[in-house]
């Protein structure tokens, strides 16, 4: 199948498509068979609105293609044992470095990570100092609110005793006046 579909690959390569569109526009100076190649048969199929279709036939790829169409793979050279040395080393060294790049990153992490708790805690502590002292300025200022209001009432309080006393005093003035 493999074969089929390369062999398929390089006919489709080798069709010129301007022999294809001349077919197209002059089908009378061909008969059914569009292209004749020696593994592949082209035919036209109906015509549609949307164009020309084609049927592509392959047929059985013969022994002289096989051979045609197989790529050798490059001779291989000869690998020494300092060669190969040197790819291990060289192996050796990239795991080294990916593993120090992970420790690396690892360690960035962590750092990272840190930091996070670090301005974490600062910010909760930072908060609850806030909150304390917003807390002490609104109890002073209760305080100073209650003693206020405290000192206020002592005030009227006393400014009622002696309007009291004034008013008695006023009284027992009349009482000896009034015999």
């Amino acid at each position: 199948m493999a074969k089929t579909a390369i062999a398929y690959k390089e006919k489709m390569k080798e069709i010129s498509m301007l022999s294809i569109i001349c077919s197209c526009l002059y089908p009378e100076s061909r008969k059914n068979i569009l292209g004749d190649f020696e593994d592949m048969d082209i035919k036209p199929i109906n015509k549609r609105a949307s164009g020309q279709a084609f049927e592509v036939i392959l047929k059985p790829p013969s022994p002289t293609s096989d051979v045609a169409h197989c790529i050798t793979s490059p001779p291989r050279r000869d690998i020494s044992l300092e060669d190969i040395q040197k790819k291990l080393e060289a192996a050796e060294d990239r795991r080294r470095s990916q593993e120090a790049q992970i420790l690396r990153i690892l360690a960035e992490k962590r750092e990272h990570e840190r930091e996070v708790l670090l301005k974490a805690l600062e910010e909760n502590s930072n908060f609850s100092r806030m909150a304390e002292e917003k807390l002490q300025v609104k109890m002073e200022q209760i305080e100073e609110n209650r003693q206020a209001y405290l000192a206020a009432i002592m005030e009227r309080l006393q400014e009622k005793e002696r309007h009291a006393q004034e008013v008695r005093r006023n009284k027992e003035l009349r009482e000896e006046l009034m015999p």
